[in-house]
């Protein structure tokens, strides 16, 4: 098996705001992201938050994965940049 390591990347702030809009979030909250060996490339993933959204059907957490997104986005397009 190629390297592979699982990153816990979530943010406290954005976790309680998700609970307190739906105590059984926890599941569903976006907070690993993977690194790992693909050939001779190094991918880094996470899961969209949106998914949160979409797999609950509550509009409460649209701001929550919305903010996750662009915190996300960023470190993604950091790492690319380098």
């Amino acid at each position: 098996m190629d390297d592979y390591l699982i990153l816990g990347a979530c943010n406290p702030p954005l976790a309680h705001r998700a609970l307190e809009a739906d105590r059984s979030i926890g599941l569903l909250l976006p907070c690993n992201v993977v690194v790992r060996r693909d050939g001779d490339h190094t991918l880094v993933q996470a899961l969209d938050p949106g998914t949160m959204v979409t797999l609950t059907g509550l509009d409460a957490l649209k701001p929550v994965a919305d903010e996750a997104t662009a915190r996300l986005d960023a470190a993604l397009t950091a790492l690319a940049a380098t």
